[in-house]
């Protein structure tokens, strides 16, 4: 871990400098680069892998696949929303955690939504996005795609708190990992496709999704106005 936030600090010097460069992406050459790597991977490895995937199972397995995984992040999706001052929606993602586990067959069937339990999307990242934590530079993880110097610390924390890590033996977590991998490409791959045909600059069009939609999941779906010169400053530290 210590290894992994060494590299990191050491890519400000990999700085992207220039009139027609984004302040949100000094680092846009390097991340070109790792763009360009995850996407050839992606063409090669991943989309055929989460096609025939889809392919072979029905719908309907898929979604209970996409439950399981879903119960356990309602979990710390919970912690999030009560460090982030939101006790209401902590106390009814825990509940959902509880019911879905339960009466759900441990997960695979969303029963707490039928309930009128609302399923949250609440992460580290988000949380130290409420509490001041400005977003950092935008950054383009191996394997992992979008994110920011912020988001990278959140989902540091994300993975340390993931309860999949400490599943033994160790090939069913791997075979879980697996799973839960090619299940979410195989969710992306119609979106994937759109991407392709609508964007002229697929880097420059995923950036810019990515950094709205994290703002908008910051503020709830009610960010402020945005001017130009305020696209680094944090937002302002009060919770609900």
């Amino acid at each position: 871990m210590r290894l992994f936030w060494v590299l990191l600090l050491s890519l400000a010097g990999c700085a992207t400098t220039g009139p027609d460069a984004d302040p949100r992406d000094p680092w846009e050459g390097m991340n070109r680069g790792v763009y360009k790597f995850n996407d050839t991977f992606d063409e090669w490895v991943a989309r055929p892998i989460a096609t025939v995937y889809r392919d072979a199972l029905h719908v309907e397995i898929r979604s209970r696949v996409s439950n399981f995984f879903s119960n356990i992040q309602d979990i710390f999706i919970g912690v999030n929303n009560v460090l982030q001052g939101k006790l209401q929606e902590g106390v009814e993602d825990w509940a959902r955690f509880a019911f879905n586990s339960t009466l759900g067959l441990a997960g695979i069937h969303d029963v707490a939504s039928d309930m009128g339990l609302e399923k949250h999307n609440e992460d580290f990242g988000q949380t130290f996005g409420r509490w001041g934590a400005g977003t950092g530079p935008y950054l383009i993880l191996p394997f992992l795609g979008s994110s920011t110097l912020r988001d990278t610390g959140g989902l540091a924390l994300d993975y340390y708190f993931a309860p999949l890590p400490e599943v033994r033996p160790i090939a069913l977590r791997n075979t879980l990992y697996g799973v839960y991998f090619v299940n979410t490409r195989a969710e992306l791959l119609e979106a994937s496709s759109i991407l392709e045909q609508a964007a002229l600059d697929r880097y420059v069009f995923q950036r810019d999704a990515y950094l709205q939609r994290r703002r908008n999941l910051i503020y709830d779906g009610s960010p402020p106005r945005e001017r130009e010169e305020e696209v680094n400053e944090p937002p302002p530290q009060s919770v609900k």
